[in-house]
């Protein structure tokens, strides 16, 4: 019976901080998940990739066939023509060897390749029905074609199919309509944008992943505060909220307490995986949805990582491992340990990574 392995193969890296910002494209052996990340064995230790950043692969060790793609895993020898994390399709087969379509007739033996056995292509198709359940689904959709845009489906009856609009129209179209969705002209393709009442979606440039992580911290902290109220005035009236924050192991507990007896009647608890960056108002927000039953958004738990240094920030240097919170230019450094001035550009560069962005003392 052949062996299945899996393997985590990086795509892409959320900010130029992550630990495998150059590693991209590289292979590493898959010990599964932890909450919205990959865990990977490293020569030195365990580390983790965010789910969005890699794509996991399946493969069996054993001879490919024709037409099979292979990842390259234990390459034999120096030769530049190819390398581990290679991903090729298989063309000629022979007792020991195969050669591949990518690099035509260089030798591969079986020892250095694993064969893939979940492929891009049933992604694709993955990804096409999803395409096609998003269409069928939607009130409104507009093709794209060039600069115009014709009318393609509309449950409303307000538009005319087959007829021919304005990006202007389009635009005022999905600031009164949910649910229109626009092809660029292959029902196949990805569809996006996905317009609905949101402004942003068509019409205004893409937040950059620090506004939107900035955004989704304050609709925390306002959640934390709304469900907090709630807690202790109305539906659970009697109950106190009491939280619990432990930034060096990066875990938040809530406790939901009797206000008279102090007995603990539920309680959630959130943790920062090790590739995140720690925020206290998130943590907050995610272990009271959980304390209270509710489900918890998906921005809390998908959250981008902060890409600007801010003071209150703590930062890690990249090669020493040295923590330092950031100070203002005005501020009296500590009397002891490191620390960072937000004017230092070049040390801000040396503590490129950002470990907790929560800031509650520079509130």
């Amino acid at each position: 019976m052949s062996e299945i392995k899996k393997y985590v193969r990086i795509k892409r890296a959320y900010s130029k901080g992550a630990w495998y910002a150059n590693q991209i494209g590289s292979v590493f052996p898959s010990l599964g998940t932890w909450e919205n990340a990959y865990k990977v064995n490293s020569p030195d230790r365990a580390l983790y990739i965010r789910q969005e950043d890699a794509e996991l692969i399946v493969t069996e060790k054993r001879p490919a066939k024709v037409g099979e793609r292979v990842l390259i895993t234990d390459k034999y020898g120096t030769s530049g023509e190819y390398k581990n994390g290679d991903i090729l399709t298989a063309d000629l087969c022979a007792e020991y060897v195969i050669t591949t379509k990518e690099i035509g007739l260089a030798f591969i033996f079986h020892s250095e390749y694993e064969v893939i056995v979940n492929n891009e292509v049933e992604n694709e198709g993955a990804d096409e029905m999803e395409n096609k359940l998003l269409i069928e689904n939607a009130k409104t959709v507009f093709e794209k074609k060039g600069d115009k845009y014709f009318g393609y489906k509309s449950r409303l009856g307000d538009i005319v199919i087959g007829g021919n609009y304005s990006y202007a129209f389009v635009v005022h179209y999905a600031k009164t309509n949910e649910d229109v969705v626009i092809i660029p002209g292959d029902v196949n393709a990805v569809t996006t944008p996905v317009c609905t009442t949101e402004e942003e979606r068509l019409w205004k440039p893409e937040k950059t992943a620090q506004e939107r992580r900035d955004e989704i911290v304050e609709q925390a902290k306002a959640d934390v505060e709304k469900l907090s109220n709630r807690h202790q005035r109305r539906q659970y009236c009697g109950y106190s909220v009491e939280f619990r924050v432990n930034n060096e192991k990066r875990t938040i507990v809530v406790l939901l307490k009797g206000v008279n007896t102090g007995i603990v009647y539920t309680r959630g608890i959130a943790k920062a995986a090790p590739s995140d960056c720690f925020n206290e108002h998130i943590g907050k927000a995610i272990a009271l949805h959980r304390a209270l039953g509710l489900e918890v958004p998906d921005e809390y738990l998908n959250a981008p990582q902060p890409t600007e240094v801010r003071v209150g920030d703590v930062v890690v240097h990249t090669v020493t491992s040295e923590i330092a919170p950031v100070i203002s230019d005005d501020d009296w450094p500590p009397l002891t340990g490191a620390y960072v001035y937000q004017r230092d550009v070049e040390a801000a560069r040396r503590y490129a990574l950002i470990i907790d962005d929560s800031r509650t003392e520079a509130i």
